[in-house]
């Protein structure tokens, strides 16, 4: 009888691909295809290589459905001419099989459909290295038609067999390339320092490089209404493949956005392949494809399995028996004998870091961070009269004489060198009278401008820039007889050093460490977990400092396990936002006012300190901190700067004399700091040398002491500047730190002397008494403090979200749980997918950044497909790297926010004993942080107060002990010029309760409000850059220093 024939199914592709395990008969093939089988409907017959490559079509087996698909060596004319003789149904029709093979025709495709794709432009060459007027390529761009392309961009070959892809990143990151390939083994990508220049001997797509965040997104098609999705490490990060215990790669399901659902459906539709797999961007809350693979299955995951065997037997039913019933039988046919899979389990438990509740989940770590341990920061300013430089500042400022310029790029800061190399005198002359000793100076400081420019091997701009101002002009007049006015004198000031050192990369390392293992309870390494299954909401912030950028990547290398360079980590994962993170111009005022009333209580002694602080809380009073004999200190390090000074002299004296004779670099390479980006051990060849530490030589080393002891006291007037101690501070940590081998005597001794001072300094000049340090703390942290608010109050709605709809879920299970079971699943098995993924654009913030409708989209774990316990819970981590002055400014609001006349009353939000013990705290050292963790107790109802509970803890940062001790450990960390971080303190009493509502009391008057925060601006040539997947708020107002025409609002 008629119904009793079966389906015939031909599987017409190469068998080779059985060997190496990968698509066709490897397991999910043979999976899917027993799957089918066992449902008694269809007949499989396997067509094999020897009839595929060596019989005519005619002969080949004949069926009702065709599965083929193209790999290497398969003859697809041939299949094309079956097709047409046999007139089967096709799964994936084979013509548009042709397109996937270039990657041009791939993007022309999904464009004429209208599915995002990224900014791309085509360079074609009809022989290798032919050149191209339409194609452009500079330092930091490419240019092709007009159209261009900042690095960091990708160069992909049109070829679409041919995986070498590259990433070619900015100077300002410094620099390199970063090839990605085809797994091999371990690694997918591999990066080199040294290539700047892109590749000439072939046709490539150039496009816009899409930060994700770190993670790629596999989307799996059985035809048009199914799509599975999974996400795994991208390998632009660091390139290692995450492996599980089986060595199988690590990919974990993922749910799709309603936005991405229809991008599969319409990849389906346009390449005419319903089995399909394709690559998915998330970048800033939108989706792109960048890749179209063809037929493609996904690997161990058995939910999937029956899905597509369910889907495919549906579509071979509708095309060959629509008169039979396609309705899924109530038990799967091969469900009987199925493999349980292994759940793993995510423990809670408290950390040391303060218990909480068996009922209480961790929802939000807030942390706000100083940049590492650095070189000290220098500024030379000269007035320079030579014309080449005068020319210089008029080429790069757009000819006008009175603008300034600001140079900053390798080829800016080269033609400086190549100038400054003509003007400096090959000998140094002996000094006769005034104007010579003038001339004496002024070539000093072109040398030392010299120096500092030819520091380094070659230019990654992140840590140096020159700002030339005119200063005086005159009219001349122009062939034409017109007038017009040229500049004949310039300020040059170059500002250098404050490089992030060895030191400090290892400690970012480290504390990131200590972070993926303390701050998440009952995690462990679990924190890598959760940030791949997107249930890690993780953004990373620094501002614009080239120190504070590379300390936020080298945290994230040790908080997310990465290996390799630090440049890719950067671009990768790093958002920069200065407005939020830099600059203290709308404070500077009070903190002018708070310097010179420093100035007059150290004048005066001890007498006015004390004058209204209590015994009981002193911190109370006017320049707490200083020491009382302060005024004595002075003339004492003033002696000690001079003493120091003077041997440094002696060795920069010494080096110039030798260099002279013979070039000391015969023997140590110079200094190369692209290489060093990634280094977190010393240079020991230049210290066994007897050199500084470094990049740093002697030249350099005795302009920063000579600066200093000039600076701190002039001798004409007999007055000190008492804003010279901080940087005199800093000159001696450093020294004491990296340059213990030169054996300078008096440091130890200066050292104490400017710490003594230096501890009563910097935390006075963020204001004089706390009412002070709360004005200039809540002006300089007000952006800060109203994002941390917005965090917050993000984490909470979304958290009352998920319970919502955990609970309303929890009812209709209940009531369902019988009759529902497998209706009509296979085509809609996304149901309540959208629903997940209610965002907080329910809260009353209008201009949440995090949530401009669509930008906000909340990723999630594919909760049927995972084999996670909890897949609904969801961390957010917001970290945000900065300067002292933000650490100061942020650390005085949470602690004196209760004096504001609007908060009287109120208890402070940090506990006396706390209070003392930051009174206590001399100084927030590299990398103190501040830390917000917020959780969630699940067992009072969503409207108690009580629900969301915040802790607060800071950690005083680098420890300097071991400068100040000389045992055993203490030698061992100074052989390594590293300081050890010291843990975080509480800032509340144990068994307080701080509730989320009280911290927005107390915070709300000093934060900027929501919605004050800008739109969006996005410089020219930079559309889609930068700022992860998410956010208004959290897209950055003035992206990276990679280009020339950043704009900046909000410097």
């Amino acid at each position: 009888m008629e119904v009793h024939k079966k389906i015939t199914i031909g599987v017409c592709v190469m068998e080779k691909k059985v060997k190496c395990g990968s698509e066709v008969f490897s397991a999910p093939m043979r999976q899917i295809l027993d799957r089918l089988q066992a449902f008694g409907e269809f007949e499989v017959i396997h067509f094999g290589d020897k009839v595929i490559l060596e019989d005519p079509v005619e002969k080949w087996p004949i069926c009702d459905c065709l599965i083929a698909f193209y790999s290497s060596g398969y003859p697809l004319e041939k299949a094309e001419s079956y097709a047409t003789l046999r007139k089967p149904f096709l799964v994936n029709e084979l013509e548009p099989q042709h397109l996937l093979h270039d990657r041009r025709k791939v993007y022309e495709q999904l464009e004429k459909y209208g599915i995002p794709v990224p900014r791309y432009a085509l360079v074609n060459r009809e022989v290798p290295y032919q050149e191209l007027d339409y194609f452009i390529e500079e330092e930091d761009f490419v240019e092709v038609h007009g159209n261009r392309f900042w690095k960091p961009f990708v160069e992909k070959p049109v070829h679409g067999d041919d995986h070498s892809i590259m990433i070619y990143y900015p100077s300002s990151a410094g620099g390199g390339m970063k090839e990605l390939f085809r797994k091999v083994g371990n690694r997918s990508s591999e990066f080199h320092p040294d290539v700047r220049r892109v590749r000439r001997e072939g046709s490539y797509i150039y496009e816009e490089f899409m930060p994700t965040g770190g993670t790629d997104v596999k989307v799996y098609t059985v035809g048009p209404e199914y799509a599975h999705a999974e996400a795994r490490k991208s390998p632009v990060v660091d390139g290692v493949v995450m492996r599980n215990p089986d060595g199988k790669e690590v990919r974990y399901p993922v749910l799709l956005t309603p936005n991405e659902k229809q991008m599969a459906r319409e990849v389906c539709i346009a390449f005419r392949q319903a089995v399909c797999g394709f690559d998915l961007l998330r970048c800033e809350g939108r989706s792109y494809v960048c890749d179209v693979n063809g037929w493609s299955f996904v690997k161990n995951s058995y939910k999937y399995y029956d899905d597509a065997a369910c889907v495919l037997r549906k579509m071979f039913l509708e095309a060959k028996a629509p008169h039979l019933s396609s309705a899924i039988p109530p038990i799967l046919p091969w469900k009987v004998n199925e493999p349980v899979q292994p759940t793993e389990g995510l423990t809670r438990q408290g950390s040391g870091l303060g218990t909480f509740g068996q009922s209480e989940e961790l929802r939000c770590v807030i942390a706000v961070m100083r940049h590492g341990d650095r070189t000290p920061k220098q500024k030379v300013k000269l007035k320079v009269t030579e014309e080449k430089l005068l020319n210089l500042m008029l080429k790069y400022n757009g000819g006008r004489p009175r603008a300034e310029t600001k140079l900053k790029s390798a080829v800016q800061l080269q033609d400086l060198l190549d100038a400054t190399r003509i003007l400096v005198p090959r000998s140094r002359p002996g000094r006769e009278s005034d104007s010579e000793a003038e001339d004496f100076e002024h070539a000093e400081k072109l040398r030392q401008v010299k120096a500092v420019l030819e520091e380094g091997g070659h230019f990654s701009g992140i840590y140096r820039k020159v700002q030339l101002k005119p200063l005086k002009w005159v009219k001349v007049t122009k062939s034409t007889g017109d007038e017009e006015e040229r500049p004949v004198e310039a300020l040059m000031v170059l500002k250098y050093g404050g490089v992030l050192t060895h030191a400090g990369r290892k400690q970012a390392e480290e504390l990131g460490r200590y972070f993926r293992n303390n701050m998440y309870p009952g995690e462990g390494t679990g924190l890598l977990r959760l940030h791949s299954t997107y249930r890690h909401d993780l953004k990373i912030y620094s501002s614009d400092e080239g120190r504070v950028q590379m300390s936020a990547a080298a945290f994230a290398k040790g908080l997310l396990d990465l290996e390799g360079q630090l440049t890719p980590i950067l671009v990768s994962l790093v958002s920069k936002d200065s407005s939020m993170l830099d600059g203290l111009d709308n404070a500077s005022i009070e903190m002018e006012e708070a310097k010179a009333r420093l100035n007059e209580i150290i004048k005066s002694g001890s007498k006015m300190i004390h004058s209204n602080g209590s015994s009981d809380c002193p911190w109370m009073a006017d320049g707490v901190g200083l020491p009382p004999n302060a005024s004595e200190l002075l003339p004492k390090l003033v002696k000690l700067t001079k003493k120091v000074t003077e041997q440094v002299r002696q060795l920069a004296k010494d080096e110039d004399e030798d260099l002279a004779e013979t070039n000391p670099y015969d023997v140590i390479p110079p200094y190369d700091q692209a290489k060093a980006l990634g280094k977190t051990n010393i240079d020991v060849d230049r210290i066994a040398a007897g050199l500084p530490c470094g990049s740093e030589g002697f030249l350099l080393m005795y302009a920063r002491w000579r600066k200093l002891e000039r600076d701190l006291y002039n001798e004409r007037k007999e007055r000190f500047d008492i804003t010279q101690i901080p940087d005199v501070y800093d000159s001696c940590k450093y020294d004491l730190l990296h340059n213990a081998h030169l054996n300078l005597e008096g440091l130890d001794e200066l050292f104490k002397v400017a710490q003594l001072l230096a501890d009563g300094v910097i935390p006075n000049e963020y204001g004089i008494n706390p009412k002070q340090k709360l004005k200039i703390g809540s002006k300089i942290a007000r952006r800060l403090l109203g994002k941390l608010l917005i965090d917050l109050r993000n984490t909470r709605e979304e958290a009352i979200s998920v319970a919502e709809l955990k609970s309303s879920q929890d009812q209709v299970s209940k009531s369902t749980k019988t009759e529902k079971e497998d209706k009509d699943y296979p085509p809609k098995l996304f149901i309540k997918a959208d629903d997940t993924r209610r965002s907080s654009t329910t809260s009353d913030i209008s201009m949440d950044q995090d949530d401009d409708d669509d930008k906000e989209t909340q990723y999630r774990l594919d909760p049927k497909y995972a084999n996670v316990k909890t897949p609904e819970r969801h961390v957010r981590t917001r970290l945000y790297f900065t300067s002292e002055s933000h650490i100061h400014s942020l650390m005085n609001v949470l602690r004196y926010c209760n004096l504001d006349e609007s908060l009287q009353g109120e208890d402070s939000l940090v506990c006396h004993s706390a209070l003392e013990r930051l009174y206590k705290t001399k100084e927030l050292d590299y990398m103190s942080y501040i830390v917000l963790r917020m959780f969630e107790n699940t067992a009072v109802a969503l409207e108690d107060p009580k629900r969301f509970r915040i802790e607060l803890t800071f950690s005083r940062g680098a420890d300097l002990s071991p400068l100040e001790k000389n045992d055993s450990e203490a030698s061992s960390l100074h052989q390594e010029h590293t300081l050890p971080i010291m843990g975080p303190e509480r800032l509340q009493e144990v068994g307080s309760y701080l509730t989320l509502e009280k911290m927005e009391k107390m915070i709300r008057p000093f934060a900027m409000p929501a919605e004050d925060f800008p739109p969006p601006s996005t410089p020219a040539g930079f559309t889609g850059y930068f700022a992860k997947s998410a956010s208004v708020l959290e897209r950055l107002v003035n992206l990276w220093p990679f280009h020339k025409n950043a704009n900046s609002n909000g410097k």
